[in-house]
């Protein structure tokens, strides 16, 4: 287990060299990371190796091509190798790594919030704790082989939220990100950049595939799990998105996936 205790809060480092693993011949690799010790935001940065990024505790966001995913507990964030991404946790986020060599396993070409069964979960975090090196045949190369079957058979979750670099979307992304409880209507946006009505709508669905209103809820829902897995009520996050009630939050929260907010996160692998 990586620990760094005896460092206070005001002293938190920095964690991208820490956690950036030599190439060698051992198709996977797997660590642990308490970000208790480290800063919660993880600068842009790539990896040789495809990265599957689990969420023990907490939350994680990762920001790389053209969208956010979000990883609660139980998910993780897959990013192919050679992907520049950035990272950014709850404060009480526990997470493992595990890093992938090129052509080791039949995983996704595109990043994705992918579900991790318990199993999978456990040979990850039994990997991490082996030290040093294995050969392919010994107990820990055999652990190796399964568990890259098992993540190649894991589905997707629908945890992204696409983003845009077009100025005008940007601008009303980042307004919204800011302040999620902004209940200004696609007019009122379309106002604010300086377009009309009618072309916001076209270059909205342009960038990013979605309409404003559907965009906005699948940023409401990914706000939504990472503050509730870094420990907000369901009544603090249903207020901070603007929802008049906390039970038209839980609806949309049903809708989108299929249970309510507390069973999602108390659920391995987050699905009912």
């Amino acid at each position: 287990m990586i620990s760094k205790s005896g460092q206070s809060a005001k002293t938190r480092r920095p964690c991208s060299a820490d956690f950036d693993p030599d190439r060698s011949d051992r198709p996977a690799v797997a660590l642990h990371v308490d970000f208790s010790h480290y800063e919660a935001e993880v600068p842009q940065h790539r990896h040789p190796q495809g990265q599957l990024i689990l969420a023990l505790h907490g939350a994680v966001t990762c920001t790389a091509a053209n969208g956010l995913w979000i990883a609660p507990p139980d998910c993780g964030v897959w990013i192919p190798g050679g992907v520049p991404h950035s990272n950014r946790v709850t404060p009480n986020a526990r997470l493992s790594y595990l890093f992938v060599e090129p052509g080791a396993a039949g995983l996704p070409l595109e990043c994705c919030t992918l579900s991790v069964s318990p199993m999978l979960r456990e040979m990850i975090l039994r990997l991490a704790d082996v030290p040093g090196g294995h050969a392919t045949d010994d107990h820990t190369g055999r652990l190796v082989r399964v568990l890259l079957d098992e993540l190649a058979l894991m589905p997707k979750e629908g945890l992204r939220l696409p983003v845009s670099s077009h100025p005008k979307i940007a601008a009303i992304a980042a307004a919204l990100t800011a302040e999620p409880g902004d209940r200004r209507t696609l007019g009122d946006w379309a106002a604010h950049v300086a377009m009309s009505e009618r072309s916001l709508k076209r270059l909205m669905v342009q960038e990013t595939g979605l309409t404003f209103g559907r965009w906005r809820r699948q940023l409401h829902l990914v706000i939504a799990l990472r503050d509730l897995a870094g420990g907000a009520t369901v009544q603090r996050v249903s207020g901070d998105l603007g929802y008049e009630s906390v039970t038209a939050f839980i609806v949309m929260f049903k809708k989108a996936l299929g249970t309510t907010p507390m069973r999602y996160l108390r659920t391995p692998g987050g699905s009912g």
